[in-house]
């Protein structure tokens, strides 16, 4: 493969670093299959009530075939975030698409009315599989992407993740028409799952053949000291304390997870909120996901430029919350109002804000924990997102049903409003911290001074 001139020189004996072009293709095969199983995360919840009918269980049931993505992560996260730093990229991504695939054959068995158990079983696969797939944006870009691109290259990577999301909100209600005729709906959803089992199975074998580990040359002087570091120096437990302690990034990751649980929320429960107010519109709450998801890719996209142009992680952060929570203020106080261009609209600015700061969030860790491990970190701010998810779900759902989806939304905004404040309070401890450093240095300065004098 051709190779582009190198960007960095060779210093102290570090190899020299060096850009290949094919690191375009490696980021691209891990966004296609970050798509295929993020598809199947929400191809249940958009169609809840024809799902309802189907399996002939209760709403909760089918959430749960959502939450089950969040539910999993949890206890999994760090058994694979372990496998991700001694194994690497490559045994991870073949195990991802493993279960992946598995997932998928296995609800093609679960087109009948009685299977309600082992479509639950396809979706705990393709659970299992989101947790090898989850945090590796950051790593790809750290590992194949020089310093002036991994935030892009983080972007595209989350990117893969929204696209699938989109996918998900938008083909199911095509797919699967609400209906009476329990037949046609076997056959419909019969087709759905034949269709994801065939992408992800060709997907399965492109990865096979084509996925790497590392570039041959390191792409920036930061993975170049990496390369050249004993690995035997690295302690998995001692890198995860090291986070815990940090105190910018706990704020972060209890942050990000309040953020990124309100949007698991408001994607698991969509179909119920909008049914609620627009009886019969399946189709276009399937829309209305689609452009929640695809308003938050664009908003991706400009955030990882941004962010390689400006490095102003701190502020770009909080700008993004603030705005995530403005944006859900009006998207509860419009959704009743019988105008469904009105929702369009709101969802889309939603989504811009809120989807647009899940690669915000990954860089801003990076940036928090150089040089920790990018998986790591992640796999943490993941970890407190499904933690988040399931919590803000259950509790959302469960509002609704009460009170109504006005009373759920503005549960939410109550959240978000908390993970604004808690960002500010990262500017400020850093800030803090920068100060005390500041003055550790000056008098270290002076009583060197005095020492010579």
């Amino acid at each position: 493969m051709a190779k582009e001139p190198d960007r960095t020189q060779q210093s102290n004996g570090v190899p020299p670093a060096r850009l290949e072009s094919r690191r375009w293709l490696i980021l691209f095969l891990f966004t296609f299959y970050s798509l295929s199983n993020a598809y199947q995360w929400i191809q249940y919840g958009i169609i809840n009530n024809i799902f309802m009918k189907f399996y002939g269980v209760d709403g909760f049931s089918v959430d749960w075939l959502s939450m089950v993505y969040m539910l999993v992560y949890i206890p999994f996260i760090f058994p694979v975030t372990w496998l991700l730093d001694v194994k690497g990229l490559r045994v991870t991504a073949l195990v991802a698409n493993a279960l992946n695939c598995a997932g998928t054959w296995i609800k093609v068995a679960s087109a009948r009315s009685d299977m309600f158990w082992v479509t639950m079983l396809g979706q705990l696969f393709s659970a299992v599989a989101q947790v090898f797939i989850l945090g590796l944006p950051a790593r790809i870009a750290g590992v194949w992407f020089g310093a002036d691109e991994v935030s892009t290259a983080c972007s595209i990577g989350v990117f893969g993740n929204q696209m699938g999301i989109a996918i998900g909100f938008l083909l199911p209600p095509i797919l699967v028409p609400n209906g009476n005729d329990m037949n046609e709906l076997a056959h419909n959803i019969r087709v759905m799952f034949y269709i994801s089992a065939g992408v992800a199975t060709f997907i399965f074998v492109l990865v096979a053949i084509v996925f790497e580990e590392t570039p041959e040359n390191p792409p920036s002087l930061s993975q170049a000291q990496a390369r050249s570091t004993c690995a035997d120096k690295y302690s998995y437990t001692a890198s995860i304390f090291r986070l815990l302690v940090n105190k910018p990034f706990m704020l972060l990751v209890i942050s990000y997870g309040l953020n990124v649980g309100c949007f698991y929320a408001v994607s698991t429960l969509l179909n119920r909120m909008i049914i609620e107010h627009y009886p019969g519109e399946e189709v276009n709450a399937g829309r209305i996901g689609l452009t929640i998801v695809t308003a938050g890719m664009g908003g991706s996209l400009i955030c990882g430029i941004w962010l390689d142009k400006t490095k102003t992680y701190k502020l770009t952060t909080l700008i993004v919350y603030v705005l995530t929570l403005v944006g859900m203020l009006v998207y509860a106080f419009t959704l009743n109002l019988g105008h469904l261009w009105v929702v369009f609209v709101t969802a889309g600015v939603l989504g811009f804000f809120m989807t647009g700061y899940l690669p915000l969030g990954f860089e801003f860790a990076v940036e928090l924990t150089y040089p920790e491990s990018e998986g790591t970190s992640s796999g943490l701010l993941n970890c407190s997102a499904q933690i988040f998810g399931i919590i803000f779900t259950i509790g959302q759902g469960k509002i609704m049903d009460r009170w109504g989806t006005f009373a759920g939304n503005i549960f939410l905004c109550i959240f978000l409003l908390i993970g604004t404040i808690m960002t500010g309070f990262i500017k400020s401890e850093l800030h803090r911290q920068k100060a005390n450093k500041q003055a550790e240095v000056h008098t270290e300065s002076v009583s060197t001074f005095s020492a010579d004098v």
